[in-house]
C-alpha cells in the first residue's frame, strides 16, 4: 500500500510531516529520545550529564589558560594571591583559574592628581595653591602593593607635603613671580629688558636667590615629591608639576591688588628710566667721544703750527743774519700789508681842506667812479713811505 493511501496514517511518510502535527503527540517525544539516545552513546546511559559538564570545564580551562596584555600595559600575575611574574606586552600562557589571575596595569597612561590647599609662605602671608601632579606607572607590582589603599591618595598627600615644603621656604613675591614677566618686559622694551638682564647678572648669588621664579619652585616641588615616592616604593615617576593658580584668599584679595598694582607702577617707572638711561648714556659717550677727537686734532694742528711757525722763524734768522736790513725791511713791509689788508682806509684827496672816508672795502669803481682818479693823481699823495 502507498504511503498516501487512504487508511495509512501518514505512518511511512518519508518526510515526517505528519509527526509535526498539533494532533501528533509523539513529535516531541521523539526528537526528546533521540537526544537522549545520542548523549547515552557517549556518557553510556545516565553518565551523558558527566560528559556536559566535563566539556564545559574543559572548555572554561583553555579559555582561562591565557592572557593578552595590550602593548600600553602590564600584566602582574598572581599564583594564589601571592605575586608571581610581571607579563610584558604581548600573547602569554598560565595557569587558568582560580590558581593564577592576572591585573592588567596601564604604565604608558598620564595620570594626574589636583589639589587646592592653603599655606603660609616664610613672611607669615596666607597663599592659595592650586596645584596638578601628572605621572605614570613605573612599576605595577610596587603600584599595586607597596602602598596601602589607593595610589592616588598616597600620591595626593604626600604632593601635598612637598608643596607646603617648597612654598614655606619662600617669600611670597617668590612664589607669585613668574618668568613671564620678564618676557613681557623684553616685548614692550628691549632696551629696559637688557639694563634689566645686565643689572641681574651684576647682582650676587644672594640676590639671585631671592629672585627664584615659580617654575624654579615647580621643579625644587617634583623633586621632593619624587624622592618621597621613591622611599615608598610607590612604583610612580613624576613627569611634571605645576602651580595653576596661586593667588592670596579671597578675604584679602583686594589689599594684595593694591600692592600689586603699586608693584607694577614701580616696576614700569623703573623700566621707563632704564629705557631712557640706555638711550642718554651712548649719546653721551658719543659727544665725549667726538670732543676728545676734536681735541687731540686741535692738539696736532697747534702743534704741526708751532713746529711750522718755529722752523719759519729759523728760516727768517737765517736769512737776517745772511742780509739783515733786506730782511728788516721785508718784514716791515710785510707786516704793513698785512695790517693794512684787515684794517677801513681813509683817503684825503682835497690837500687837507676836506677829509671824506670812504669805505673802500665795500665799494668798487663801478660804484664811485671819481674813487678811481682820486687814488691815481700823483700829486695829492706824497708817493713817499717812511722807512722805519
Amino acid at each position: 500500500m502507498a504511503w498516501n493511501e487512504p487508511g495509512n496514517n501518514g505512518q511511512r511518510d518519508p518526510w515526517n510531516k505528519n509527526n509535526n502535527r498539533p494532533g501528533n503527540k509523539s513529535g516531541l517525544d521523539d526528537l526528546l529520545r533521540q537526544l537522549r539516545d545520542r548523549f547515552g552513546k557517549l556518557g553510556g546511559g545516565a553518565g551523558g550529564v558527566f560528559t556536559i559538564v566535563l566539556a564545559l570545564l574543559l572548555a572554561w580551562l583553555l579559555l582561562s589558560s591565557y592572557v593578552v596584555v595590550d602593548a600600553r600595559q602590564a600584566g602582574v600575575v598572581l599564583r594564589f594571591g601571592q605575586y608571581n611574574r610581571t607579563l610584558g606586552p604581548g600573547f602569554h600562557f598560565k595557569l587558568p583559574r582560580p590558581i593564577e589571575s592576572v591585573t592588567k596595569v596601564g604604565i604608558t597612561e598620564i595620570r594626574s592628581v589636583s589639589d587646592k590647599v592653603r599655606m603660609l609662605t616664610s613672611d607669615e602671608n596666607i597663599i592659595s595653591v592650586d596645584f596638578n601632579v601628572q605621572y605614570q606607572v613605573s612599576d605595577a607590582r610596587q603600584y599595586l602593593f607597596s602602598l596601602s589603599g589607593q595610589p592616588e591618595d598616597t600620591l595626593q598627600q604626600a604632593a601635598e607635603a612637598a608643596v607646603r615644603t617648597v612654598v614655606g621656604a619662600n617669600v611670597m613675591d617668590n612664589v607669585l613671580t613668574s618668568q613671564n614677566d620678564q618676557a613681557a618686559v623684553a616685548s614692550i622694551d628691549p632696551a629696559a629688558a637688557t639694563s634689566a638682564a645686565a643689572a641681574a647678572n651684576s647682582a650676587g648669588a644672594a640676590a639671585v636667590g631671592a629672585h627664584e621664579t615659580r617654575e624654579t619652585l615647580q621643579q625644587q616641588t617634583r623633586d621632593i615629591l619624587q624622592a618621597t615616592l621613591d622611599n615608598y616604593h610607590s612604583g610612580m615617576t613624576v613627569t611634571e608639576v605645576s602651580f595653576q593658580n596661586v593667588a592670596p584668599p579671597q578675604e584679602v584679595k583686594d589689599a594684595f591688588d593694591d600692592v600689586n598694582a603699586a608693584r607694577e607702577d614701580k616696576q614700569a617707572t623703573e623700566n621707563q628710566a632704564r629705557a631712557v638711561a640706555s638711550k642718554i648714556v651712548p649719546e653721551a659717550r658719543g659727544d665725549a667721544s667726538r670732543i676728545l677727537a676734536q681735541a687731540q686734532g686741535y692738539n696736532a694742528e697747534r702743534v704741526a703750527r708751532a713746529t711750522g711757525d718755529a722752523a719759519r722763524f729759523d728760516l727768517i734768522l737765517k736769512e737776517y743774519k745772511a742780509a739783515p736790513e733786506v730782511t728788516r725791511k721785508r718784514l716791515w713791509l710785510e707786516t704793513v700789508e698785512n695790517v693794512m689788508s684787515n684794517n677801513p682806509k681813509v683817503l684825503d684827496g682835497s690837500g687837507g681842506r676836506n677829509m671824506i672816508y670812504l669805505p673802500l672795502e665795500r665799494m668798487s669803481s663801478k660804484d664811485m667812479p671819481g674813487v678811481g682818479a682820486v687814488m691815481q693823481q700823483p700829486g695829492d699823495m706824497s708817493g713817499k713811505e717812511k722807512q722805519p
